[in-house]
């Protein structure tokens, strides 16, 4: 039988990446990555207020260049031999949309208006409306938090857009539905983006919409007029089903084939959370936890669903029945910033000479590896972009105790990257102490790939060995084998997944001598993450 290809699109905080993948091995024969080109000069965002808007033409343009981009490296016959296309997506990254399905800010009157754009997920303008999400379903017959964790975040789709219609009235009138960044891509390209017919993620509705099939769809229309009368006017025209991972949503538009110099019809699959495919990528199943690190990190588990159906895990950002592999609970958990972290030290030390900044982490990295182990050493906690996992709280803060004036920028440098894997010892600890196993931790996403220092610590941190994905793109590759599911290539995920999934490329091993050390460190991390949080609520 001859070779078929597939195309697995990763759209990041700050670029998009695609690759072209062999559907007998997930071998990758091409890749491309392209900048958005507004949002890389910080357009219409505003880090002092947590707002961090991006425009959908960024990811017209961004996405047509990539494909073509990883297109022009393969010959003719592979492009012939082309089945299908899927994608993932930053979430919660919604945006209002018109009633033809059009985000606001396509139209010539919202085109430079920041709230009629998508919403990207670490945008934290709504927590006044998260807050008044969770306290209504607190106080109703139906709490729709019950399978988020508890209550309903910032980061998420219905906070985000009671907050832009509040924000910016004259989007009333326009506004007729929303979508979620995934769901409307993957419209967009099979030509219909009508907000009554575009598929649904059963991914992204399950984790960021309070979707759920115990009340058969999203919450109630009643619940979310008591929120505020403005959600009414979404009534009628979104959705109650979704689709899960691997499912065709429709063949590849005739206007977008072209585009992209593709003559035959290929299959587009349902798009998800970038997380979620990433652990298909790195062959997620239960009892392994994958961890997605970047920017910030996403924590993803899966279970059989037996007892754990009807068992509720708090304090995480999420349950639902096939919303990562169909036939399984998906668990979402994650910390809202750990790259981040890194990043603004390094923003912070090169303030004054930002030609200085280029290898300052690289600097940094050699020399907290030399500093000696000091339980006194200085202590951070890592809720620099407020909290995540466990038990989510936009508004918490990070610390940093324990500092003289002879404390080190390799020594600050040190408690950030200690801070960041304690964060995700706090985590696992959530799982567990709810029965959701845990007993491998596969790593992907570029930290995983390129700090062995961060790496290490970790393993040490949480006295586990961390497996590293082989793959550098394991968030496009997991898009790439639900493109061969969405195109029939395979019957289903884990088919495709035993063919396609990467192996492991790097383990690193946790040294056992170093768990008391950091036992005691983790025991007084907790201690200052508390005491912040006490002050925050001063």
């Amino acid at each position: 039988m001859p070779s078929s290809y597939v195309l697995g699109v990763d759209f990041g905080s700050d670029s998009v990446r695609c690759i072209l993948a062999d559907t007998a091995d997930g071998s990758t024969l091409s890749e491309c990555a392209v900048n958005y080109p507004r949002w890389s000069t910080g357009a219409y965002c505003d880090p002092s207020v947590g707002q961090y808007r991006q425009h959908p033409m960024d990811y017209i343009e961004s996405l047509e260049r990539a494909i073509g981009g990883c297109l022009s490296q393969v010959p003719q016959q592979v492009v012939d031999r082309l089945v299908g296309i899927s994608f993932d997506t930053t979430a919660s990254t919604p945006a209002l949309v018109d009633r033809n399905g059009t985000p606001l800010a396509l139209l010539p009157e919202f085109e430079k208006e920041p709230d009629a754009m998508f919403v990207l997920w670490k945008d934290h303008t709504a927590q006044l409306e998260a807050e008044q999400i969770s306290a209504c379903a607190a106080r109703g017959p139906v709490d729709y938090t019950r399978y988020c964790g508890g209550s309903y975040s910032c980061e998420w789709v219905w906070s985000k857009m009671l907050h832009c219609l509040r924000h910016t009235p004259r989007l009333q009138q326009a506004a007729w539905s929303w979508a979620e960044h995934c769901d409307w891509l993957c419209a967009l390209l099979v030509g219909d983006t009508s907000p009554e017919r575009i598929r649904r993620s059963r991914c992204t509705a399950g984790h960021k919409a309070m979707w759920h099939e115990q009340w058969h769809g999203l919450p109630d229309a009643k619940f979310l007029e008591r929120v505020d009368p403005l959600l009414k006017l979404f009534e009628g025209h979104l959705y109650n089903n979704t689709v899960p991972n691997g499912t065709r949503v429709g063949m590849l538009s005739h206007e977008w084939s072209k585009r992209f110099g593709i003559n035959h019809p290929i299959a587009v699959g349902i798009g998800a959370i970038d997380c979620h495919i990433g652990a298909i990528g790195a062959g997620i199943r239960p009892g392994i936890l994958v961890k997605v690190i970047g920017t910030s990190t996403c924590d993803i588990a899966v279970s059989e669903p037996d007892d754990s159906s009807s068992r509720i895990i708090s304090g995480i950002c999420g349950q639902t029945q096939d919303s990562v592999l169909p036939g399984h609970i998906g668990y979402e958990a994650g910390q809202a910033a750990f790259g981040d972290l890194y990043a603004w030290l390094g923003r912070l030390l090169s303030w004054a000479s930002p030609d200085a900044a280029h290898d300052l982490l690289d600097r940094l990295t050699r020399a907290a590896q030399e500093l000696p182990l000091r339980d006194d050493a200085p202590l951070a906690v890592d809720w620099f972009n407020g909290r995540r996992t466990p038990d989510t709280n936009p508004a918490a803060r990070g610390a940093i105790a324990g500092m003289t004036i002879s404390t080190s920028a390799p020594e600050l440098y040190a408690a950030l990257v200690e801070a960041t894997c304690f964060g995700s010892r706090a985590i696992i600890e959530q799982f567990r102490s709810q029965r959701i196993p845990i007993e491998r931790i596969i790593a992907v996403g570029g930290i995983a790939q390129k700090s062995p220092y961060v790496m290490q610590t970790m393993a040490d941190v949480l006295q586990l060995p961390i497996e590293v994905s082989e793959s550098a793109q394991a968030c496009a590759l997991g898009a790439a084998i639900c493109a061969s599911v969405a195109a029939g290539v395979y019957p289903d995920i884990a088919s495709a997944q035993q063919a396609m999934a990467a192996g492991i490329g790097r383990i690193y091993t946790p040294d056992p001598s170093l768990a008391g050390h950091y036992d005691r460190r983790y025991q007084r991390y907790r201690a200052l993450g508390a005491a912040s949080e006490q002050l925050d609520r001063a």
